[in-house]
């Protein structure tokens, strides 16, 4: 099936699918009014959330020659190149690296919202362009998981308090939030735990040559059968890119996380390497070409320190406590790679 398959097919509940009229037709849409509200909440509350943290916003570029991602086998992303003035360069997938250069400028740390860009086709669980919710701070993997915790706790709190009535109209009632304000912790399982519980069955588990990864399958298995929130922590290294820090002196697995509720994985984090010399290591390990990395290298040389960071897809967000079924309902204005849209 090709992209524009996938356009030209029957009209999803919203219209999600781009149509000369569609910027017109949903502006009285309850779904899209709300959705538009959300997104500033977003903004608003994620400003509040790490002005009482000290934790500082960049202003960061969208293009960048240091891609963060596909830099793990097990990675879903593909990245997009293009050429800006006969140079090639890359839309961001994640300006990681750059909010880790912050947390060097600002010692509590630095974060941003930003569009994402990915190559592969959209489909129910993936967009083209997306915006990310990304911070990073000194500190360690479980450090980045307890303010995690409290981020998306914040935001589905101040959700619910300002929209709950029209959230719960959309979505049906406000059931499914209460795993997620009700908690101060969200449960914490290995990824090597994971597979156990699921008796290590294909269709949950991937296994390559050296790696083995959660299946989308795997991981709904997982909020059926635990918790409907759950952390994933500590995957096989070279399912992961490779920035993420090794736990303890085995190179097998890493300090990462993954936040699974509603479609799965929201959100991602780890913590990094803290060294040029181990960043270097990493990328021998998982067979990256280190020439675009060099300042990268050059900056954990001169600056050595123990940063944690995450992103939490906003989308994906917004899915879950809308109750959506295809994220790319949850678009403003659509995008589709190889596909001219207006506006």
């Amino acid at each position: 099936m090709t992209q524009l398959d996938t356009v030209f097919g029957p009209d999803s509940h919203y219209g999600w699918r781009p149509a000369d009229s569609r910027f017109l037709d949903i502006l009285d849409e309850p779904f899209y009014r709300l959705l538009a509200d959300l997104q500033d909440l977003v903004l608003v509350e994620s400003s509040a959330f790490w002005k009482k943290r000290n934790v500082k916003f960049l202003n960061l570029p969208i293009t960048t020659d240091t891609i963060s991602s596909p830099m793990g086998r097990g990675s879903d992303s593909v990245p997009v190149s293009v050429d800006l003035f006969g140079v090639k360069t890359y839309l961001a997938d994640s300006m990681q690296f750059m909010l880790e250069y912050g947390c060097r400028l600002n010692g509590p740390g630095a974060w941003y919202i930003m569009p994402s860009f990915r190559g592969e086709d959209a489909d129910p669980t993936h967009l083209n362009q997306f915006f990310h919710s990304e911070a990073e701070i000194p500190g360690g993997l479980t450090d980045v998981m307890t303010l995690v915790d409290a981020y998306v706790r914040h935001l589905t709190g101040a959700a619910v308090n300002e929209f709950g009535s029209r959230i719960a109209e959309i979505a049906g009632g406000l059931g499914h939030v209460d795993a997620v304000i009700g908690a101060d912790r969200y449960p914490r399982i290995t990824f090597d735990e994971a597979v156990s519980l699921l008796d290590d069955q294909p269709r949950f588990v991937r296994h390559e040559d050296g790696w083995r990864t959660l299946t989308r399958a795997g991981e709904q298995e997982l909020l059926r059968t635990v918790h409907p929130v759950l952390w994933v922590s500590h995957y096989d290294h070279l399912s992961v890119p490779f920035y993420q820090a090794y736990a303890g002196d085995s190179t097998r697995t890493a300090l990462n996380a993954d936040l699974l509720f509603g479609i799965g994985e929201v959100v991602g984090c780890g913590e990094r390497h803290m060294n040029g010399e181990e960043a270097l290591r990493a990328l021998e390990h998982h067979e990256v070409s280190p020439a675009s990395y060099d300042w990268y290298l050059r900056m954990k040389r001169a600056r050595p320190m123990r940063t944690a960071g995450f992103g939490l897809g906003i989308e994906r967000w917004l899915m879950w406590l809308l109750r959506s079924d295809d994220i790319r309902e949850l678009q403003l204005v659509p995008r589709l790679n190889g596909i001219a849209l207006q506006p």
